[in-house]
């Protein structure tokens, strides 16, 4: 009989998908992704959707625990759609995570995994929990009209809602729960996404972990808060660490988070943090990594691959806000970052002020159409978007480009493609390490170096 839509099967898990799903076969062969599922697991699953080679479900009972099932920390872990990875044991995920990036070094970059190079244990956390420096809050009515915040159900806008999340930091359920008892007191009413009427939108938390700092900023539908001036002065009293809070003026009916504009309503539109000896002015806008305990431990991985003398000339591409040039400036003669974004190259410019760095140099436009304008370098870094480089680049790179490159991932995948092309090239893979930037979930970061083959080009 052939799998239906609606049947209960018990399955056998063998294998994990790249989104957490657990990958189960029936006894004629039939692949079902099973959510809610891990490797080891004996679970009775219902079908919730067939094509003719695969299919989907969803776990109605697991009736034998892999040995490397625990129990999940949060309450609402499993209809949450942050934390896929809550119930698999913290180093079964580093397992995973390096599993992963080994198969598609092989699938899809034809690296001969463990012969041309080995793939290294994937650097973890002490304490997988609390690392997010950063978090979003959708806000809104449930449906018996209660104000409710939390995150969005997996795959849509229905906001489960929470006490706390374990992935941030503790000042987090202080800041949610005294923002929602003033809506309350005060009548404010929450965005209703179907209408588009409503205030407030999402409550945006940043935390400066070295400094101790927080901004608390207010996503708004309009550019006034009633009483904001009062709850601000609350959160500083309340909430120890509390220097920023500001308005995010969005107006637009999208799915866009943040607007343009940012006012201030206490202390300065910007807290400070520390990524080592160096200092950066976090605003809601800025980008900047989410793990700080993780980002210093990738840094510190791209600077060993770097191996700098100090009178090298390095390239920074899809620089951001500067971060990993600023970063490798103590040990190289001269950096010059290209990063798309205007508001990025600013932010970097100033960054490298504010540190004293005089041997960085940023410049805007797109990597790929600037790079003959750019000096010849011992060293480029390359750190893209999770679509992965420019095509266009890595010919050039490959043309003309510098004996080493330092290329950090967050798509193992586009990584494996690009390696492929750089390899076809004449480079050859020199190291991988991945680095767990995002623990409880399926993400991994990687970093890699390759070096010519051929120098004498």
């Amino acid at each position: 009989m052939s799998t239906q839509v609606g049947q209960v099967l018990n399955l056998a898990i063998t294998d994990m998908t790249t989104d957490g799903a657990g990958i189960g076969r029936t006894e004629e062969g039939y692949t079902l992704f099973v959510k809610g599922a891990l490797p080891g697991d004996k679970v009775k699953a219902r079908v919730t959707y067939c094509k003719k080679a695969y299919g989907f479900a969803d776990t109605l009972d697991v009736t034998e625990a892999s040995p490397d099932r625990i129990p999940a920390r949060c309450p609402v872990a499993d209809r949450c759609g942050g934390c896929t990875l809550q119930t698999y044991d913290y180093q079964a995920q580093l397992a995973f995570k390096r599993k992963e990036v080994e198969n598609v070094l092989s699938r899809i970059g034809g690296i001969d995994v463990g012969c041309e190079v080995e793939v290294q244990d994937v650097i973890g956390m002490d304490e997988p929990f609390r690392y997010r420096n950063k978090s979003q809050y959708p806000v809104g009515r449930n449906t018996k009209g209660r104000i409710v915040c939390g995150f969005y159900e997996s795959k849509s806008h229905h906001i489960i809602p929470i006490r706390e999340c374990y992935l941030s930091p503790l000042e987090d359920r202080m800041i949610i729960a005294a923002v929602l008892d003033f809506l309350e007191i005060r009548g404010i009413e929450p965005y209703d996404e179907t209408s588009g009427k409503g205030l407030l939108r999402h409550i945006l938390i940043r935390k400066g972990f070295t400094t101790g700092e927080i901004m608390v900023c207010l996503i708004v539908n309009g550019r006034k808060f009633p009483g904001v001036e009062d709850l601000a002065q609350m959160l500083k009293d309340l909430v120890p660490g509390v220097k920023s809070v500001c308005l995010n003026v969005n107006t637009k009916r999208n799915n866009v988070i943040l607007g343009e504009e940012v006012i201030s309503v206490l202390g300065d539109p910007f807290i400070t943090d520390y990524i080592g000896d160096l200092s950066f002015r976090i605003s809601p806008l800025s980008f900047y990594q989410v793990n700080p305990v993780q980002t210093k431990k990738l840094y510190d991985t791209v600077k060993e691959f770097a191996a700098l003398t100090g009178n090298e000339t390095v390239l920074d591409l899809y620089c951001g806000i500067g971060t990993i040039g600023l970063y490798l400036s103590d040990k190289a003669k001269e950096v010059y970052g290209v990063e798309i974004v205007p508001q990025a190259i600013k932010d970097a410019k100033e960054n490298a002020e504010r540190n004293g760095v005089k041997n960085a140099h940023f410049s805007v436009g797109a990597s790929e159409d600037i790079f003959e304008n750019l000096p010849k370098a011992d060293l480029t870094v390359l750190d893209p978007p999770r679509k992965g480089c420019d095509e266009k680049l890595l010919r050039d790179l490959i043309e003309k480009g510098s004996d080493r490159i330092v290329y950090v991932s967050c798509n193992p995948s586009t990584l494996a493609r690009d390696i492929k092309i750089l390899k076809e090239g004449g480079y050859k893979l020199e190291a991988v390490r991945p680095c767990d930037m995002f623990p409880q979930t399926c993400h991994v970061e990687t970093v890699v170096l390759m070096s010519k083959v051929n120098t004498t080009k």
